[in-house]
């Protein structure tokens, strides 16, 4: 019982033909992800405009904007006035928001804005929002100006047109550092606590479609009416399943903890220049701000006159593109789906069984072999990334988002095309393409099973190309013709091509090079739901008599052939030939330059009370620019404290004279609690305490400002146990109070922090192949000071 589900006469043209369709799918696939075409400033004024919104861009993103700043004043106060020229009523918020992760504590003294137009008949309030700060290496046009700026040309293009709900524009501060704003904005604003409709704008790059990649629970209701007013509507259920199970947050987080029903949207092309000096207006996609900005505006109109109370639902919805149409269900379909791909999978074996094509044995053992090249893709894929590492030590800190990483990816590709065909062909003739080609469905059916139960939106993105492809198979077997049956086999695999193949390019724009095993286990099931295709190429199997020892034609294969032919079996060897000639053309192409720089990172700290001063690079290999300030792997020089990890370089520094530094202050000691007085220094935008025994708790109070406490858990990697930071610390200081676990005494080291390295003497600027790195230490005068308390 070894057979092929199907047979052609003309195997190469049948082949061919089905590659050609299934290539065409992949295309249209990508085609129809792309953004929108910019429209002019001479566009109707009720249009949203690219090149309008640009001239915000030029106002008040051309600096980097982090907390406290100088550059963010100056942002927010160009905002606050073009939001009231436009008539709404503006107010900013000052608080101190807070934010806690394993061993630390995060403070900032943020400003939002927060301005409304109030609705004629409200049912509710639609909540638009973005973040004007930015991360203190770069501009950050993308994240977040674009959408701000998305914001102020949304509000000039509804003119006076009457909204029903009231609207509120939501431009918040301390995003970066731990969606600070966010939380103050929820914690102590009246709009805040009242909850509402929450749009939340974002980018992790410059370029690419605006996409829906995250919703609220129970959001089934705004799912759908996103797909009904967005005129371009991107984006599918996976990302927002899957970023459920991750730890990464953004201004949404805390708005849906607080009671925000929501949808969440980003783009993620070249996400290379995130958070560095490369997010600028140069490098910005328009096509890309042109689609988060029309999104916004025809989402603000719907839901600026919908019921809002009636979107509210108690479930979630399914939604997806395909042949360039959103597709949308509720959550109570996932299981039938999944149970109906299931049932197909089985139908399929139960069939070909019935028509001696695949034994119940042999069938087993494809499924569970297909493991096999599912493990061998992803393992091959964090192999290459470690070797790309290894030749070029600088990827290692641009965390797997390279400039030019398209070879590569191809590369990856490659690799999982070996995998795949290698264990096909080696298990073809003993258990037969129908048993592989049905066991290999058992994976995707398998996996929208299991996404049924963990992560529902992702569900479909398995379970209706295994469904499809089971159909296809049934109906190839039921065709009385071997064309209608290779046309019935091509195109039931030709949703999976699609959507596999989307979610494959999205994990590589998100994920990267250095978790490529993800994109590398996408692409390997894809190749799993195209053996039935492939096969239709390919001869009939052999089988070996035992009594003579001869490869005979197996009775299934219908006496076509006499094995795989020699060409097929030379494509794995091209195949892997191909791998090395991608990787060449990858490290040959993806060089820095001054559009595509290389990161490095770089800061100075001194401490102030000895006046000793050195350089600090926790570059894995620093480039010939770093390697002028730092000579050595040796970190006992560094104050108390100071080291993070162990592989730090360093290097003597020069004293900079009329450096203050941080102050602290005993105000209290009791028992476990002790009250500080801290302060920065001038010129100072941030503090930073380590401290030498784990926290429990933490309590900061700044004038004006609500006193905010955290409860701390875990203990920081690699330092000491204990940290507290403050940014945008006001230079009459704050008072903070710690619970601090054991110990009557305990060090703490104060570390103010200020921007930028040119004070420091006989600093000389980078070239403009290097940009700061993302790490937060980066591109700063640190100057400490170490106490006994």
């Amino acid at each position: 019982m070894i057979g092929k589900l199907i047979d052609v006469p003309r195997r190469a043209v049948a082949g061919l033909g089905a590659a050609l369709v299934l290539a065409c799918a992949v295309l249209l696939a990508a085609m129809t992800d792309s953004t929108m075409q910019p429209l002019p400033a001479s566009a109707p004024s009720g249009e949203f405009s690219a090149a309008r919104a640009r001239t915000h861009l030029e106002r008040f993103a051309t600096e980097p904007r982090p907390i406290g700043g100088a550059a963010a004043e100056r942002a927010r106060n160009y905002l606050v006035a073009q939001l009231r020229a436009a008539g709404l009523d503006v107010e900013v918020q000052r608080a101190v928001g807070a934010n806690t992760s394993a061993g630390l504590a995060s403070f900032g003294l943020v400003r939002n804005i927060v301005a409304t137009r109030h609705g004629d008949d409200p049912t509710g309030t639609v909540v638009i929002a973005a973040h004007y700060d930015s991360a203190a290496m770069g501009p950050g046009v993308s994240d977040d100006a674009a959408a701000v700026a998305a914001m102020l040309e949304t509000v000039r293009a509804l003119g006076d047109a009457p909204l029903r709900n009231d609207l509120v524009l939501l431009m918040t501060d301390g995003e970066e550092d731990g969606v600070l704003g966010a939380e103050a904005f929820v914690r102590e604003h009246p709009l805040g606590r009242a909850g509402g409709v929450l749009l939340n704008w974002e980018a992790r790059g410059v370029s690419g479609p605006s996409l829906m990649f995250e919703t609220s629970p129970g959001s089934a209701g705004l799912v759908e009416a996103y797909a009904a007013a967005a005129p371009r509507p991107r984006g599918d259920s996976t990302m927002a399943a899957l970023y459920r199970l991750l730890p990464n947050n953004t201004d949404f987080t805390p708005l849906t903890a607080a009671g925000f029903q929501g949808l969440n949207f980003a783009y993620i092309q070249r996400s290379s220049h995130y958070h560095t000096a490369g997010d600028s207006l140069a490098n910005l996609n328009p096509g890309s701000l042109q689609h988060h900005g029309s999104t916004m505006l025809a989402l603000t109109r719907a839901l600026g006159a919908a019921d809002l109370p009636a979107l509210r639902t108690d479930h979630d919805a399914t939604y997806f593109r395909l042949f360039g149409v959103l597709i949308t269900y509720p959550d109570a379909l996932v299981w039938p789906l999944a149970g109906l791909a299931a049932a197909a999978v089985a139908g399929l074996a139960v069939v070909a069984r019935r028509r001696r094509l695949l034994s119940v044995p042999r069938l087993v053992v494809a499924a569970v072999s297909g493991l096999v090249p599912l493990v061998v893709s992803v393992l091959l894929a964090q192999g290459l990334w470690e070797l790309l590492v290894a030749w070029r030590p600088a990827y290692d800190g641009m965390g797997g988002l390279l400039h030019r990483p398209d070879a590569f990816r191809a590369a990856v590709v490659a690799q999982t095309a070996l995998a795949v065909l290698g264990w096909y062909l080696l298990l073809r003739r003993r258990l037969g393409p129908a048993a592989l080609a049905v066991g290999g469905l058992a994976w995707p059916a398998a996996l929208g099973v299991l996404c049924a139960a963990v992560a529902p939106g992702a569900s479909f993105v398995f379970a209706l190309p295994a469904l499809c492809c089971a159909v296809g198979g049934l109906v190839a077997l039921a065709a009385g013709r071997p064309l209608a049956a290779a046309a019935a086999l091509t195109l039931g695999a030709v949703p999976g091509a699609m959507l596999l193949s989307g979610l494959a390019r999205v994990v590589f724009d998100g994920m990267g090079l250095a978790l490529g095993g993800a994109a590398a286990l996408v692409t390997a099931l894809l190749g799993l739901l195209l053996l039935p295709a492939a096969e239709l190429c390919l001869p009939g199997p052999r089988a070996r008599t035992r009594a003579q020892g001869l490869d005979l034609p197996d009775a299934g294969a219908r006496g076509r052939g006499l094995g795989v032919a020699p060409m097929a079996a030379l494509v794995p060897a091209l195949v892997a030939l191909l791998v090395p000639v991608l990787v060449a053309a990858g490290l040959a192409g993806d060089r820095f330059d001054a559009r595509n720089p290389g990161r490095t990172h770089l800061a100075y700290v001194m401490d102030a009370g000895t006046g000793a001063a050195r350089w600090v690079s926790a570059d894995p290999e620093p480039p010939a620019w770093t390697r002028r300030y730092v000579t050595a792997r040796d970190t006992t020089a560094l104050p108390p404290g100071y080291a993070r990890g162990t592989t730090l370089w360093t290097g003597p520094a020069p004293t900079l004279n009329g450096a203050a530094g941080p102050r602290l202050t005993v105000l209290r000691r009791d028992g476990d609690r002790v009250e500080l007085r801290v302060s920065a220094g001038r010129a100072a935008r941030s503090l930073t305490l380590r401290i030498e025994r784990p926290i429990t708790e933490a309590t900061a109070v700044t004038a004006g400002a609500a006193p905010v406490t955290v409860r701390v858990a875990g203990a920081r990697a690699n330092t000491w146990p204990g940290e507290v930071r403050f940014r945008g610390l006001p230079d009459a200081g704050a008072r903070i109070t710690l619970r601090v676990q054991g110990a009557d005494k305990v060090r703490i080291t104060a570390i103010a922090e200020t921007d930028g390295l040119a004070a420091v003497p006989g600093f000389v600027p980078r070239p403009p192949e290097l940009v700061a790195a993302t790490r937060e230490d980066g591109e700063l005068i640190a100057i400490t000071r170490t106490y006994a308390v």
